[in-house]
């Protein structure tokens, strides 16, 4: 009889594991398939981001395409009296790689306000240190930038962007366009360790 309860319960045990094997597998496929998913989102994200800037800046296809590299954002903030917040995903390309990497943001600000913001904005990388230096440090925004910039060598190109620092540009997109002027006070850009 003691034989027969120890080959029960052994049983029940072998086939608990099985059961706890199973499930960590299946959990791992499925984070796998929605990882990839969320990959695929953003990349859709990306690139009705650059037709929208193709659109209403047809100069900003040369600059995107022979730079080094480029990284696209979708952001959304929300503004309740004097506090404000706001978050983002993106990916920045290596033009000469192909590499992807998946990148996010973080925003806080204060001041005076009421609403709700969706916007996009596209970061041009002229060299390959310059993208280099935003994947593995991100970048960080205090204040307010307004668009007058050109750099007096790719002609047009960079109409309409403003340079963050020498050698990288960013156009900012809103539903009626280019914006006109840019706002990042606590703004934060980093790595998704999530999906890269």
């Amino acid at each position: 009889m003691k034989m027969g309860i120890y080959m029960r319960n052994t049983t029940i045990a072998r086939v608990c594991i099985l059961l706890v094997l199973f499930a960590t597998c299946v959990t791992s496929i499925v984070s796998a398939a929605s990882t990839e998913q969320k990959r695929q989102s953003v990349r859709n994200m990306a690139d009705e981001t650059l037709d929208r800037l193709y659109q209403v800046h047809p100069a900003a296809r040369s600059a995107v395409e022979n730079a080094a590299g480029y990284a696209v954002f979708s952001n959304h903030g929300i503004k309740i009296l004097v506090l404000g917040s706001g978050h983002g995903k993106g990916v920045a390309i290596n033009n000469n790689s192909g590499q992807e990497v998946f990148m996010k943001k973080s925003e806080v600000g204060l001041g005076l306000g009421l609403g709700i913001k969706d916007y996009s904005e596209v970061f041009v990388f002229e060299k390959q240190k310059d993208f280099e230096r935003f994947i593995d440090r991100g970048w960080s925004f205090g204040g307010q930038a307004t668009i007058a910039a050109t750099d007096g060598v790719n002609g047009g190109a960079f109409q309409g962007a403003v340079s963050i620092w020498p050698g990288a540009w960013m156009y900012q997109l809103t539903d009626k366009g280019l914006a006109l002027e840019l706002t990042g006070q606590g703004t934060r850009y980093y790595k998704d360790n999530d999906l890269s």
